[in-house]
């Protein structure tokens, strides 16, 4: 097991963080500066936090946890959460566990690592326009 964080892939980490980069300057060519409300917290939040962590524990105890289980995961407690320093560590480890399975398919048979950097952003305009 690497602690390089290349996922046994040489070369890995630093590929898919170029192609977040390149899509996050995509976001802001297509969208500008946009400055949102949270919209986290609540009781309806916390709860579908509570069932995402149910459904990845039951999968991993079953033998069938999916890199679905363990993102939805992370982004419900991100959903949930309302402290500005707790949400930021909340979507760092979103991001984390979305580089981690970009960097899985990439070791995946098919032979090269994916790569989109020289595409153009894929987000959904928050306004529905894209």
């Amino acid at each position: 097991m690497t602690e390089d964080g290349d996922a046994g892939v040489p070369g890995s980490l630093a590929r898919v963080l170029a192609d977040v980069a390149a899509e996050r300057a995509a976001q802001d060519v297509r969208w500008g500066m946009q400055v949102l409300p949270d919209g986290t917290g609540g009781e309806r939040a916390a709860a579908e936090s509570d069932a995402a962590r149910h459904a990845t524990d039951t999968a991993a105890r079953a033998g069938a946890l999916t890199w679905r289980h363990v993102l939805a995961e992370e982004v419900m407690e991100a959903f949930a959460e309302t402290e500005p320093d707790r949400l930021r560590a909340e979507l760092v480890q979103v991001a984390a566990v979305a580089v981690k399975w970009a960097q899985a398919l990439d070791r995946r048979p098919s032979g090269r690592p994916r790569s989109t950097a020289p595409g153009l952003s894929q987000a959904r305009d928050p306004n529905g326009a894209g």
